[in-house]
């Protein structure tokens, strides 16, 4: 996973002071985690929180704010005022799959935010329970082709990029899933490591700990190449699905009207990804179907 370092990040917001006037900050900042805590986007909010509250001098508060793959934390931040005072952190789901998922998103992902930096891309990593009896992709899908319906993959929610990654390999495999929607990566894993649900797409910072415990197998990463964390797991592309790539990514933003000068992944550059996922994501949705309840 790449990081920006959190020293970084503060650096760069304290450079807009300007923006928002000489006094910024007199008081304490709120940062809305739009995800549960334990999982990567509550683990990163808290070490940029950390970050920034050193090198800005004020306390930086972090709320978690979960709900419909990040689109309740999303939509609070949307309604902020753009003072400064309320950050937050934002994902592949919250502000790019979820504006084909659900119908009536209580927020523009584009419109309604500034976008400060690009915190962190990770793949997520393929992960199955042992009794599956499978040891690479090739044989997961001949599994699940000749038992359609048989087996279920779990998510941290609908929208999230776990479920999406799923949605993307059936499509490409032609194979049958049950999607099964957690409230978080959290309640997910024990019910894997227990058998409960056969198979993951999650974020490699926390399957990958499983793996090297013992108690689950990867098969392949979902980027287009072999991560660093995990080097010897191979790509999607090379385990026999070429053009698979679900990279996930964590940003940070503010709500629009704030105006901002920061590095890392420009504000532009971050508005021009999030542009480019919404339609490439939302085909994805189209196509496998994908619903939320």
């Amino acid at each position: 996973m790449k990081i920006i370092a959190c020293i970084a990040a503060a650096a760069l917001l304290a450079a807009s002071t300007l923006a928002l006037g000489q006094s910024w900050p007199v008081k304490p900042i709120k940062y809305i985690v739009p995800f549960a805590p334990g999982g990567t986007t509550d683990i990163l909010g808290r070490m940029v929180a950390a970050g920034l509250a050193q090198a800005l001098g004020q306390p930086v508060v972090v709320e978690n704010k979960p709900g419909q793959a990040g689109s309740v934390g999303s939509a609070e931040l949307a309604r902020a005022a753009p003072d400064g005072y309320t950050l937050g952190g934002g994902t592949i789901s919250s502000h790019a799959i979820n504006a084909s998922l659900y119908p009536k998103l209580p927020y523009d992902p584009i419109r309604d935010f500034a976008p400060i930096t690009m915190l962190a891309t990770l793949p997520n990593m393929l992960i199955v329970h042992p009794s599956l009896n499978v040891s690479s992709v090739r044989e997961l899908v001949e599994l699940l082709k000749v038992n359609p319906n048989r087996f279920s993959f779990g998510s941290a929610g609908n929208g999230t990029s776990q479920h999406i990654s799923g949605e993307l390999f059936k499509i490409m495999t032609g194979t049958q899933m049950q999607h099964i929607p957690y409230k978080g990566s959290g309640p997910m894993i024990p019910d894997l490591i227990a058998g409960t649900i056969q198979l993951s797409f999650e974020n490699i910072t926390t399957a990958y700990p499983q793996v090297k415990g013992g108690k689950l197998k990867a098969l392949a990463v979902t980027s287009a190449q072999r991560s660093f964390v995990a080097p010897d797991v191979p790509a999607m592309a090379e385990a026999g699905l070429p053009g698979y790539d679900i990279t996930s990514w964590q940003a940070m933003f503010a709500p629009a009207g704030l105006g901002l000068e920061a590095g890392g992944m420009l504000p532009d550059e971050l508005a021009a990804l999030i542009r480019a996922e919404i339609p490439r994501l939302g085909k994805v949705v189209r196509e496998s179907g994908a619903r939320v309840d």
